[in-house]
């Protein structure tokens, strides 16, 4: 164990703490408006991106780009490897920041670009791109590969699928990635009506299993999945069923990734760790957010959403 893991993990447990919590997010839905409950976050973790006067969107896009400032200062303590795991990590902003870019160019209104500094993958050449095109073939030669079309669809099915593939690599987070894939599988195949494309096919089935995209029916769906994937599926019937399981899908990343940080392990897996629970307590804060611009309450929605 190197001084600079030592140090980057130290670092990992210390910024772990800068969130809200179950408790604290559960609180904040329950303001009674929008502003209020964003007086609450320029007073707490968020605080470094959230105003008073911003609206919901803007709110929720400061809460996640706080959560990747909180992973670049992450970065600066980690060594090689350490930061490699946080660039794949923050894939999910570079994804956002293509779909954005993409809507852009079609003159839909978008929200500012995240700022990945090094963390970046190919952000910095993809958004001097000025068509779909162009977009997909510098895809192509980075480390995302090709997406296997050039309509924002395709581009986008292909970075997600591609993405759950790349934190499958990461020690401690296959199951996670897995259970991700079934669950955007099962949105394309039942909510979406959507075949897999055959593009993306051979990465699905290194996920999932050569079975999953022949599924006839959710149950199915979870019979085929390979075990480190089916979990996330778990008693969904039907369609409707689809946003409870994303929920547990969070809740069974974030027990995951506190009993990791409560390990005395001093590596990789403590990293990915504190930056899962970062991560899921932004995904509770926004949800919090939504509620409380909707009069706040009743606390039982946000129980079954977050």
């Amino acid at each position: 164990m190197s001084a600079r893991w030592v140090a980057g993990a130290v670092r990992s447990k210390a910024i772990a703490q800068r969130r809200l919590g179950a408790a604290g997010a559960r609180a904040l839905a329950a303001s009674p408006s929008l502003p209020a409950a964003l007086q609450t976050l320029v007073a707490a973790p968020y605080r470094r991106e959230v105003h008073v006067d911003q609206t919901l969107a803007q709110a929720q896009h400061a809460v996640r780009a706080t959560l990747l400032w909180h992973l670049r200062v992450l970065a600066g303590w980690q060594p090689r490897s350490g930061v490699e795991v946080l660039r794949v990590l923050t894939g999910w902003f570079e994804v956002a920041n293509i779909d954005e870019h993409l809507a852009g160019l079609s003159g839909v209104p978008t929200e500012p670009p995240y700022h990945l500094g090094t963390l970046a993958t190919a952000w910095p050449r993809l958004r001097e791109a000025t068509s779909a095109r162009e977009v997909r073939a510098e895809l192509a030669t980075s480390a995302w590969g090709d997406p296997g079309g050039e309509t924002p669809y395709a581009i986008g099915l292909g970075m997600r699928v591609a993405w759950a593939e790349r934190v499958s690599q990461l020690d401690g987070a296959s199951a996670w990635a897995a259970g991700g894939a079934a669950l955007l599988v099962a949105r394309e195949l039942f909510v979406h009506r959507q075949p897999v494309p055959e593009t993306v096919a051979p990465t699905v089935d290194g996920l999932l299993g050569p079975d999953a995209r022949e599924a006839v029916s959710l149950p199915d769906l979870a019979r085929r999945v390979r075990p480190d994937g089916a979990w996330a599926l778990a008693g969904v019937e039907r369609e409707t069923d689809l946003w409870r399981a994303q929920s547990a899908w969070w809740h069974r990343v974030e027990d995951d990734a506190l009993a990791a940080l409560r390990r005395p392990d001093l590596d990789g897996r403590l990293l990915l760790a504190a930056a899962t629970v970062l991560a899921v307590d932004a995904w509770r804060t926004c949800a919090a957010l939504e509620l409380a611009a909707r009069g706040g309450g009743p606390l039982e929605v946000f129980d079954d959403v977050a």
